[in-house]
């Protein structure tokens, strides 16, 4: 069962209706994509432009684009053109199914986790969640240790400011840290 199903948000909209006083249902904020993004550092390193997207495309389901500089940067020694990193883009029921097993299966495995910080949602409504490993995930942790990396995710929504956002978020069962009294 997918997280973010019809049932869920008829379950989750009179609230929001009540919390944003909204009274049209299409104005309620909703999930547009989600973006995993990853860099993989070395540029000319073909071995760790496979092996991340590799383990992305089994993470996500879905075949990763690779991402090329814009610019040469001497000091990195990139060029224009080279691959320097590695994005998945999800939509539809891979997105409600990943949201599933990033909520229910990976955030639990994370050590010392106390919740995410609700400034991680951005002003236009997106929330982008940065985790330092990706073995987090089940697909991947069994793999080898010595080649972990780590990757940002962001969750893009419809919501017009950070206020709806973050209720929309809190509503969707994101898990965000506790507010200190």
């Amino acid at each position: 069962m997918t997280l973010v199903t019809k049932e869920k948000l008829e379950q989750i909209r009179p609230a929001m209706e009540k919390e944003l006083g909204v009274k049209n249902i299409h104005a309620l904020p909703k999930l547009t994509k989600i973006v995993i993004s990853s860099g993989t550092g070395k540029a000319k390193d073909k071995k760790r432009n496979e092996l991340v997207a590799n383990r992305l495309a089994v993470i996500a389901g879905q075949k990763p684009t690779m991402r090329r500089a814009k610019q040469s940067i001497a000091t990195f020694k990139s060029r224009e053109g080279d691959v320097i990193g590695v994005a998945v883009t999800l939509r539809g029921e891979r997105m409600n199914g990943f949201l599933d097993k990033l909520i229910n299966v990976a955030v639990p495995r994370m050590r010392d986790f106390r919740g995410f910080s609700i400034d991680s949602v951005d002003d236009m409504g997106n929330l982008t969640l940065g985790f330092k490993e990706n073995n987090i995930f089940p697909e991947t942790a069994e793999e080898e240790l010595k080649d972990v990396f780590g990757m940002a995710i962001t969750i893009v929504s419809t919501a017009k400011d950070k206020e709806s956002a973050q209720a929309f978020f809190k509503a969707l069962g994101i898990p965000f840290k506790k507010a200190l009294a």
